[in-house]
């Protein structure tokens, strides 16, 4: 019976440690929740059928904006929370896959638990910040290891709303909180 118990834990602990890896709120390089660098635009609403994805769809090449916007996937919750924004490679193709995934809800996380209300002291922490780049209105961090942009509010950053000061890491106030979120699948 003891030489029967001993695989029978195994069995189960490793079931146990395969499902916790694999939860749906999972961010890594690649991967957030079910979403991968090789799920297609026709997968989103499967993925998401508890949920509701609402289409925001380009004009495409036929369009007269000289400027094209890009086809956007909100997927909220039932009861309304925002969830993610997906952006696909190309614009109006069922086949295309994912370019990017802007995260709005915090229970999607890292391994190292950094999410969308993680401070600047928790990203550093936990992740390796590659380069910092200034905008009028932001500074955004490059995080390599997630494939990731993570921006910043000049406002937190201390600095007025429209500066074109440029921003090294060490100048990032420790309190300074997350304004965006995003996971690129180059």
């Amino acid at each position: 019976m003891r030489t029967l118990m001993k695989p029978l834990a195994v069995a189960i602990m490793a079931i146990v440690f395969v499902q916790c890896g694999n939860s749906k709120f999972d961010i890594a390089k690649g991967k957030v929740g079910e979403l991968t660098t090789k799920t297609t635009v026709q997968e989103i609403e499967g993925l998401f059928k508890q949920d509701s994805v609402v289409k925001v769809l380009s004009e495409g090449a036929k369009g007269d904006n000289l400027f094209q916007e890009d086809d956007k996937y909100l997927v909220y919750e039932k009861g309304g929370k925002h969830l993610l924004t997906i952006t696909p490679k190309e614009q109006l193709d069922s086949t295309s896959t994912i370019k990017s995934i802007e995260i709005f809800d915090d229970r999607f996380k890292t391994k190292s638990g950094v999410n969308i209300k993680s401070t600047f002291q928790e990203i550093n922490a936990n992740t390796k910040v590659s380069k910092v780049e200034s905008s009028f209105s932001s500074a955004t961090l490059f995080i390599d290891d997630l494939n990731a942009t993570i921006t910043i509010d000049n406002e937190d950053l201390g600095l007025k709303e429209f500066s074109t000061q440029k921003v090294t890491k060490e100048q990032i106030p420790d309190l300074a909180k997350i304004k965006s979120f995003t996971i690129w699948f180059n």
